[in-house]
């Protein structure tokens, strides 16, 4: 199969690399057929994640099982799903809340060195029952890649930020995640969001949903337009040091600051006497995704919550290193990129995906032959 990897900063490829295999019984292997370049994946691209070997990149999929474990109960070979961005166990008690964050063994994302990256032909994922959904009717495939990550995200960020019905509300940043949290600040009651960004392109986005755009740094217009008194509630979708001091800078006093951007891996100088003075509370969170869909997908297929024209750019796998590249120009006009790598190259000469699905388990079988040839055992005695 093929996948996007980085070796170096800058330096994005498609490589052809083993088909993975099914991760254990309760797993499922999905053919991708389609895939996002998030804005957490340029820190990779620009060199602020150090890693030590050729990473597998993407956290954001949605395609057809071609592979499930025996356990897995709730979707099946041939099912179109979305894949979240964050795997956990699925069975102890911080899964249970349906937040793989919370997750005993300790979150995963995909695309992060330990998981496979989802800009691929074939995705392995674990725990499918709890990490999978079989794309409900009226889903496009837009709002499922949203639905794994940034959407979750920006609804998440605006659940946290206290909003109350009337209140004035600023959004910092306004790539996917900031967009998805404007339109969230907006269902929860919001009267007026603040959107602010450098990038005039993506101010003038903002403003025709309905956002008052301000170029950043925005605390000192912020105030003014509020008399003095600042926003009741600040996103953060950035990250930054500048970011952050803007967004504890421009929330009024008692207010609160919600945190989704990623930071890098230095530390930020937390203000603390400051925020302490002004009783500002701070959160800072990941996403909850699997929280979040049964809340979003209603929303979504109501026609309430419209994010449409967050993707502007649709590119093949094999041109994910000009996805990259123009993703970090972070212009106005391209937004979030949507690689597509195409099913015929994952089937190769085979037609359907229940071909496809029993020659890799004929190759599973004669693996395993092999294996027990070598250790004097059966092979197929082995698969019962």
């Amino acid at each position: 199969m093929r996948a996007v990897v980085i070796d170096g900063a800058g330096s994005v490829r498609v490589n052809t690399q083993p088909d993975p295999a099914l991760p254990g019984p309760d797993g499922v292997v999905v053919a991708v057929t389609a895939a996002g370049i998030c804005g957490s994946d340029l820190h990779f691209y620009e060199g602020e994640y150090p890693f030590t070997e050729p990473v597998a990149l993407g956290h954001e999929a949605v395609g057809t099982i071609v592979e499930a474990g025996p356990q897995v109960r709730t979707v099946g070979v041939g099912d179109l799903v979305m894949v979240s961005s964050v795997a956990g166990c699925g069975v102890c008690p911080g899964c249970e809340t349906h937040d793989p964050v919370m997750c005993f063994s300790g979150p995963m994302i995909f695309g992060a060195g330990v998981l496979g990256g989802a800009q691929a032909d074939l995705l392995a994922v674990p725990a499918a029952d709890f990490q999978v959904l079989k794309i409900p009717e009226g889903i496009t495939t837009e709002q499922a890649l949203l639905l794994t990550d940034n959407l979750a995200t920006g609804w998440a960020a605006a659940q946290r930020a206290d909003i109350s019905f009337g209140s004035a509300v600023a959004v910092i940043g306004l790539g996917a995640v900031g967009l998805c949290a404007l339109r969230s600040a907006f269902i929860h009651g919001a009267a007026t969001v603040f959107a602010v960004d450098r990038v005039k392109g993506r101010l003038q986005r903002a403003a025709t949903w309905g956002a008052t755009p301000i170029p950043s740094p925005a605390a000192e217009t912020i105030l003014a337009a509020t008399r003095g008194r600042g926003a009741d509630s600040v996103i953060d979708a950035v990250g930054t040091d500048a970011s952050m001091s803007d967004a504890l800078n421009a929330v009024r006093p008692g207010g609160t600051v919600s945190v989704v951007g990623v930071h890098d891996l230095q530390p930020f100088p937390v203000p603390a006497l400051t925020c302490l003075l002004r009783s500002i509370t701070l959160r800072m969170t990941m996403a909850p995704v699997q929280r979040t869909w049964p809340e979003l997908i209603p929303l979504l297929q109501s026609g309430r919550l419209d994010v449409d024209g967050i993707f502007t750019t649709t590119l093949p796998l094999d041109e994910a290193a000009k996805g990259y590249a123009t993703a970090r120009a972070r212009s106005g006009e391209e937004l979030r990129f949507c690689l597509r790598p195409d099913s015929r190259d994952v089937l190769g000469a085979h037609e359907t995906v229940d071909l496809y699905v029993h020659v890799r388990r004929c190759q599973s079988v004669a693996d395993l032959q092999l294996e027990g040839a070598a250790d004097g055992v059966d092979g197929p005695s082995m698969l019962n």
